[in-house]
């Protein structure tokens, strides 16, 4: 009996091991990571935050200056006659960068 506890124990463990390296390239795919998180954006902006309806367009937006913007809009310090104050609270500075990294890479 002692003896098959011990297999079911080292092939449970064998397996869970082996699961979690297969995860392992998956785990960087985070809602948060782009694509993901800029289309939360498309919907005012656009697909590819290529514009629409006179929003602006953030597609090859230079990366520095999107971060300075989407700061101002955090700290009520660039006039909006949208959410995007409340919205860019909503952003960690990672998710931020992120976003800026995105957009900037796109071609207009």
């Amino acid at each position: 009996m002692k003896r098959t506890n011990s297999i079911l124990i080292v092939t449970a463990a064998l397996t869970v091991g082996a699961a979690s390296s297969f995860a392992e390239p998956y785990k960087q795919k985070t809602p948060s990571a782009p694509p993901l998180l800029a289309q939360s954006c498309s919907g005012c902006h656009g697909q590819l935050g290529k514009g629409q309806n006179g929003t602006p367009v953030l597609a090859g937006y230079e990366r520095d200056a999107f971060i300075r913007v989407w700061d101002e809009f955090r700290h009520n310090q660039r006039p909006a006659a949208t959410i995007m104050p409340r919205i860019a609270r909503g952003y960690s500075e990672t998710e931020i960068a992120q976003l800026a990294d995105y957009f900037s890479s796109i071609r207009r």
